[in-house]
């Protein structure tokens, strides 16, 4: 690990974290927490994968919608109007609807092809966007003079590596630069984040064949063609299975850095307890 001991990472000169795990458990909070503190570079994934690598996928796919208004149309064509998106750390909604969800067009739902297309695109963007992470550490310190640097990751970090592979691309470029650090969740925080999913569902990225399997099981338990399926009804069905899936993922990952509870998060206030968390959860790995 980049910080073998507890004692190496409160004297370490440059704090370097990684935090993964499921979304709504705190890697956001965190983050802006320490930013907030002075000294820390927040680097946000998903700020990255939609400005830097899918800001034009985005854009285009408006400027279509755009385009089947006639009086859009004709102010699109002559250059007469702009149509971008307004990402920010705070809203990252442009990405999400620009994913999609599958399934009756006249629900708001996309071909699964054009569906599948699109998912692609974003795990391509999101491995790119992990790949910045050092180049980010140097432009952190070297343009703005930042000592410590955040990585807040996105949820789907897991569909994309294989932590049981000691040369993993992706693990192994991003535990050279920073600690990774998952914050766990147990069984309350899950059946919590599904009554939340429930209630305002949104779109997300599936490793393929984990699609591939739920698409079709959910196709032959519901009798449907896929221009039939409920779009929110779809993903709300996947989503427990989602997080099934990904948690043993976590827990693979877990094993090139450190682990910390969301309920620990939660309780940290500023970047002394913050700096105590990290220290106890390194002992933790070395007992």
């Amino acid at each position: 690990m980049l910080y073998e001991t507890a004692q190496d990472w409160r004297e370490a000169a440059h704090k370097r974290v990684l935090f993964f795990g499921m979304s709504g458990l705190g890697k956001t909070y965190i983050s802006q927490m320490l930013r907030d503190a002075g000294n820390w570079f927040h680097y946000s994934i998903d700020y990255r994968i939609g400005t830097r690598y899918m800001g034009e996928y985005i854009a285009d796919n408006a400027k279509a919608e755009a385009m089947k208004v006639p009086f859009l149309r004709e102010l699109l064509l002559t250059d007469s109007i702009y149509i971008g998106s307004n990402i920010s750390f705070h809203n990252l909604t442009p990405v999400a609807a620009y994913l999609g969800k599958p399934g009756d067009p006249d629900k708001g739902g996309l071909p699964m092809a054009e569906y599948r297309r699109r998912q692609d695109q974003f795990r391509t963007a999101e491995i790119h966007a992990l790949l910045d992470t050092e180049y980010f550490i140097d432009r952190a310190q070297r343009l703005y003079d930042y000592p410590h640097f955040i990585c807040d990751t996105g949820g789907s970090i897991c569909e994309w590596v294989n932590a049981d592979n000691p040369d993993d691309p992706i693990l192994k470029e991003l535990s050279r630069h920073t600690l990774p650090v998952w914050i766990k969740g147990d069984t309350a925080h899950t059946q919590n984040l599904i009554r939340r999913f429930d209630k305002a569902p949104k779109p997300m990225s599936y490793q393929p064949a984990f699609l591939s399997q739920v698409w079709e099981q959910y196709l032959a338990d519901n009798q449907c063609r896929e221009d039939q399926v409920d779009p929110d009804a779809f993903i709300r069905w996947t989503y427990a299975q989602a997080l099934a899936h990904r948690q043993p993922r976590y827990q693979a990952m877990a094993n090139w850095g450190v682990t910390v509870t969301a309920d620990a998060v939660a309780a940290v206030h500023d970047t002394a307890s913050f700096e105590d968390l990290i220290a106890d959860a390194i002992d933790a790995r070395n007992a």
